[in-house]
């Protein structure tokens, strides 16, 4: 079994490029942070943490995401 990192920069790393493709792609749309939140139904608080990594996304939260974005949720994942 391959050893995986036990520290949490590792995750956080992760959720930090996450958040990065969430925010280049509505950038791109020109969109501002208050019309996802508004439209993908969550709270600014919310995205704001999701975009700065410092938030775990439920994987609900980013279905709206990406769906608002009218990419698919794997983008946002894995990238383009």
């Amino acid at each position: 079994m391959p050893h995986l990192p036990d520290d949490d920069a590792w995750l956080l790393e992760r959720r930090r490029a996450i958040g990065d493709r969430i925010r280049v792609t509505r950038l791109r749309q020109n969109m501002t942070q208050e019309a996802l939140h508004l439209s993908a139904g969550l709270s600014r608080a919310t995205l704001q943490g999701i975009e700065a990594g410092t938030r775990d996304a439920r994987i609900s939260s980013l279905i709206k995401i990406a769906r608002v974005l009218g990419v698919h949720v794997t983008d946002l994942l894995r990238g383009y």
